[in-house]
């Protein structure tokens, strides 16, 4: 999935969130997969392998959120660049609402309860 060590957060933390950190991450523009991965790191979520990146860049595909092209290379090999969509867009927002919620609700102090016998 990703380097753990590179990861401030719980690996499986990073699993849930990497869809929406993906999302966010084309926000300002169209990026290809190496330079996803390196905003991924940059924001905390440790590097992701190839091998749960591109599966999910290609699933996002399939659900609408992002788009893919192939741009050529002027002295290699062509890549494919990732853009977001509009109904990705919307998704993202919809995800950021949720995560904001559930931080939240993780936030506030436990209401306790008394138990009388």
């Amino acid at each position: 999935m990703t380097d753990a060590s590179e990861s401030r957060w719980p690996a499986p933390w990073v699993r849930a969130a990497l869809p929406t950190a993906v999302l966010a991450s084309l926000e300002d523009g169209a990026l290809h997969g190496y330079a996803i991965a390196q905003r991924l790191a940059a924001q905390g979520l440790g590097r992701p392998r190839g091998g749960s990146l591109y599966p999910l860049l290609s699933a996002l595909e399939a659900d609408g959120a992002v788009t893919a092209s192939w741009d050529q290379g002027e002295s290699g090999p062509g890549r494919r660049t990732y853009a977001l969509t509009a109904g990705g867009a919307e998704r993202l927002a919809q995800e950021r609402a949720a995560w904001a919620a559930l931080t939240d609700a993780l936030s506030r102090p436990r209401l306790r309860e008394d138990h009388h016998g």
